[in-house]
């Protein structure tokens, strides 16, 4: 079973609706280490205008091995391990501890 840790940007394959493709996309893994063949992550885009509330640009993209200026998005998805294609880089400190408190904000955990 592949390894992935908290805070590791990865590719992900987004399978369509219809199942007609997929497309591969960014996300950052937010689970905590466990057994599961499944992952927890939260979606990465390159359109970092008109963000809602939590989302926000990360501070150091390229450390997060992204090409262009990326934000985290509002969203929390389990997608099967046989679905994340690699690991491309890690959130920084400051982007991770970001990322928590808009996952604790959205989860209305505080």
């Amino acid at each position: 079973m592949p390894s992935y840790s908290k805070s590791e940007v990865v590719l992900v394959r987004y399978p369509f609706s219809n199942t007609s493709g997929s497309k591969i996309r960014p996300a950052v893994i937010v689970n905590a280490p466990h057994t599961s063949q499944d992952f927890i992550i939260v979606p990465v885009t390159s359109k970092v205008f008109s963000l809602l509330t939590g989302e926000f640009v990360l501070a150091d993209w390229k450390a997060a091995g992204l090409n262009v200026p990326s934000a985290a998005k509002r969203g929390l998805y389990t997608v099967h391990q046989s679905l994340v294609m690699k690991v491309i880089g890690r959130l920084t400190a400051m982007d991770a501890n970001s990322l928590e408190s808009s996952l604790r904000a959205w989860l209305g955990l505080r």
